[in-house]
């Protein structure tokens, strides 16, 4: 006798869509029509008993995140589980360890799971991967090109240029910047920002001051001793988010350097980290609370109206001046 997945499987779908279509919940016309297909050809019976299980709500939200031990990450999921909760829903967090087949794997699991609805910090999702889900979804600080969809984020671009500008007015030209994976949405935004300034104050980008890695400490680390042991050295530093900042931070300690003295540093994400260290660090704040809270907002709102009408927020940033910077 076949089962669910099967029919998912042969229709193209979730098990989840096919769960929703089966409990009388509305799915895309093109999913309905291969669901019913799947349905005829394997002979599936329906479980009238399962199907009265699943007339309600799961009340559960899924999260999907690239890693558990970034700040950003799990800072935004504490505040959306305190508002969520609220409403009587709980969450499934899962992370994909910045894991193309991992993240697609999660995904599906939390399908499987019959969420109301998921949270994601995509990397190497596609439109592809996700057109076919019908359950409301919000991303978090990433979009993915092409593709409608709720997210809430950040002026990526405004953020970086506003930081690259303050070190040019400043009297710097030789300025370094510290970026995450090419491929990844915050990564291109920040570059472009970076790039904007510089081009519009007639400066150079000299392609050894532009250094891509990982969204990690490691990245911060390793980027900063070879900046700092180059011929020509930059006079600053822009590291473009938490972990890259603390990592260049610990390099300088490392080698000795003194900043602003020897270098100039601006950094991003962590104000309390920026009030710790010395001197206080020159950074980029994001509304974390606000964040947060329209994330919980908008997941809610499209789980409990079904408005498909999609919602992208865009939030500013602010640049808080401290003393990691040098006028020369």
């Amino acid at each position: 006798m076949a089962n669910i997945k099967q029919v998912a499987n042969m229709a193209g779908v979730s098990t989840a869509t096919v769960s929703k279509y089966l409990n009388g919940i509305r799915v895309k016309d093109f999913n309905k029509e291969a669901i019913e297909n799947a349905i005829t050809k394997l002979e599936y019976k329906r479980n009238p008993t399962a199907r009265s299980l699943r007339i309600h709500k799961s009340m559960t939200i899924g999260v999907l995140i690239p890693e558990l031990d970034n700040l950003f990450s799990t800072s935004i999921i504490s505040i959306i589980e305190n508002i969520i909760i609220k409403k009587g829903y709980s969450t499934i967090i899962c992370d994909y360890k910045s894991d193309r087949e991992l993240e697609i794997k999660k995904l599906n699991f939390l399908l499987d799971k019959l969420v109301d609805g998921i949270i994601i910090m995509p990397i190497y999702l596609t439109k592809k991967d996700i057109e076919n889900i019908d359950i409301p979804i919000v991303f978090i600080d990433r979009r993915i090109n092409d593709v409608d969809a709720n997210c809430v984020i950040i002026d990526n671009e405004k953020a970086a240029f506003d930081a690259t500008k303050y070190l040019i007015n400043n009297g710097h030209k030789d300025i370094g910047v510290i970026l995450g994976p090419r491929n990844v949405y915050t990564s291109k935004e920040r570059f472009k920002g970076y790039e904007k300034a510089m081009k519009e104050h007639d400066i150079e980008i000299k392609e050894q001051y532009v250094i891509h890695g990982d969204y990690d400490i490691k990245t911060g680390h390793d980027a900063a001793i070879s900046m700092m042991k180059m011929n020509k050295i930059p006079t600053a530093i822009f590291a473009t988010n938490y972990e890259i900042t603390l990592g260049v931070i610990i390099a300088l300690n490392e080698m000795n350097i003194n900043v602003p003295e020897e270098v100039s540093l601006v950094g991003f994400d962590n104000l309390e980290m920026a009030r710790v260290v010395r001197p206080k660090v020159t950074i980029v704040t994001q509304p974390i609370e606000e964040i947060g809270k329209r994330i919980a907002q908008t997941i809610l709102r499209a789980i409990e109206t079904q408005n498909r009408e999609k919602q992208c927020i865009k939030l500013d940033t602010e640049l808080v001046i401290q003393d990691s910077v040098k006028k020369i």
